[in-house]
């Protein structure tokens, strides 16, 4: 019998049908027993197909469709600055879904004697209706720096509302209109959501109100922030979808829209939504005080990768990695130190990096919780009392970093410059370098000016003098391990030399 390569769909049908035969043509028991075998398998899978047809959205568009509004911002700008001519909504959108600032250029002639200033479209974006009362939530980058801001029904009335509260970490945002008898949503249960499973969006891409567009779920827990694991769907969302509902078949709120994963600043198949459960603990606490109040233990911590895991006999590749803490800090009491893998909090196991900040930050300050650290091959059990995240501050204390350019930070494509006191008060660290400028291999690494990097090689940088001597030491024939700070985030970063 003449050879031929079969596909494997292809290989169990030839089985299932040689099975037959196989006692006619003299076959061994053994060879009858494998077709045998593979005829019982073939014949056990269901007749009927597991899915069939496609879902009907019509009545959840009808039900949902009158709770989700348009949203509609202006700000005020300085009078001797006005907006780029033929600058639209969806492209001001744009701008602030990515944090960008909103480009403007001077104005013509001269300001006019008591003119306080010019109100220009700022934004557009989505919202539903969390309660008959006038509770509306959206995003955080939506209403955003706005002065005013327009929420229409689908009834076309309009009405300006106020911001209640507003939460950037979280991009979760509450405002209210003055009105009553209003349809709201129901809220689902994202623990019953399901990778697979149909959902729909409905919102204002490009301003376009009331669209209705479905997809499924690709993913869950997708940890794109330190707060929230999102949810990843393929449903198509664009500027003006932001802070718009993403619904179950059911009808009911399993998150917020809020990102995209785009090259072009278009719908690419990759969304993700904020999940309703994390949302709705978020939009309380702005309807009852205007802002969250989240826990904080003062440390910097990393990933645990396999071979640091296998290594120090932690086993699996588990926990928080403690990168430095911060002086007089919950962590620097409760007697947590540099190098300490953080492997469970409150009771609560730290499977992955992420999962730590996130337990840490929905504990209410003061609470005194338990936690488990892995240190040099044991564990301790210590306890901490949670402290508060300080609000985010603005500083201007990054553009007077005086910068070195030393020949290791040179190899990677860096000029570097020491902290000052008042960065690293900022920070909370008690050392480090700061990034003026990166180009090369740092720049094809992801890193950029104002980055401060922690660590070299798992060794701790203090100044320009110590990473140098930690370059000196780490191997220049593989990539180097950086640990870098960038605002909220902390994170390893492998480069190669140039030329490598």
């Amino acid at each position: 019998m003449p050879s031929m390569r079969l596909k494997p769909l292809h290989a169990v049908v030839l089985a299932v049908g040689l099975a037959a035969g196989a006692a006619s043509i003299g076959w061994s028991e053994a060879s009858r027993q494998v077709f045998s075998s593979a005829h019982a398998q073939a014949v056990t899978v269901p007749s009927a197909p597991l899915v069939t047809g496609l879902p009907d959205f019509t009545q959840l568009v009808d039900v949902v469709g009158p709770a989700v509004v348009n949203i509609r911002t202006t700000e005020k700008i300085s009078n001797s600055q006005v907006a780029i001519p033929g600058m639209d909504e969806e492209m001001l959108e744009f701008f602030r879904r990515f944090g960008l600032p909103v480009p403007s250029v001077p104005r013509q002639g001269p300001a006019q004697p008591n003119e306080e200033g010019i109100e220009r479209p700022s934004g557009v974006g989505s919202g539903f209706i969390l309660s008959s009362d006038g509770y509306v939530m959206t995003n955080a980058h939506v209403v955003e720096g706005a002065s005013e801001v327009i929420v229409t029904l689908t009834d076309q009335r309009e009405f300006k509302a106020k911001i209640i509260g507003s939460d950037k970490r979280t991009d979760v945002a509450v405002v209210k209109i003055e009105a009553t008898g209003l349809p709201a949503v129901k809220i689902g249960d994202v623990s019953n959501l399901k990778v697979g499973e149909w959902v729909m969006a409905i919102g204002s891409p490009f301003g376009l109100e009331n669209s209705v567009t479905a997809g499924i779920v690709s993913a869950k827990q997708r940890d794109t922030g330190d707060y929230l694991p999102f949810i990843q769907t393929d449903v198509a969302i664009n500027p003006g979808n932001s802070g718009g509902p993403l619904l179950n078949m059911r009808g009911e709120v399993v998150g917020i829209n809020s990102q995209i994963y785009s090259r072009s600043g278009g719908f690419m198949g990759i969304s993700f939504a904020i999940p309703i459960d994390e949302a709705v603990r978020v939009s309380d606490q702005l309807r009852a005080t205007g802002k969250v109040t989240r826990g904080r233990i003062g440390v910097q911590i990393g990933q645990v990768t396999k071979e640091v895991a296998e290594s120090i006999g932690l086993g699996n590749a588990k926990g928080a990695l403690v990168s430095a803490v911060e002086p007089d800090s919950p962590a620097a009491k409760a007697g947590i130190e540099p190098g300490d893998i953080i492997v469970k909090y409150d009771g609560k196991a730290i499977d992955k990096v992420a999962d730590l900040p996130r337990l840490v930050g929905n504990t209410k300050p003061g609470t005194k919780s338990a936690i488990t650290v892995f240190r040099r091959g044991q564990t301790q059990d210590l306890s901490i009392v949670v402290a508060e995240v300080e609000p985010d501050e603005v500083t201007t204390a990054d553009a007077q970093t005086p910068s070195t350019e030393t020949a290791a930070a040179k190899q990677l494509g860096l000029v570097v410059g020491d902290l000052t006191e008042a960065q690293k008060r900022s920070l909370g660290v008690k050392g480090g370098v700061r990034i003026v400028s990166a180009v090369d291999g740092a720049a094809r690494a992801g890193l950029r000016e104002g980055d401060v990097i922690l660590a070299v090689a798992n060794t701790e940088v203090l100044n320009t003098k110590s990473f140098e001597a930690a370059m000196a030491k780490a191997d220049k024939s593989k990539a180097v391990n950086l640990l870098v700070r960038r605002g909220e985030w902390t994170q390893y970063v492998l480069i190669r030399p140039s030329g490598k």
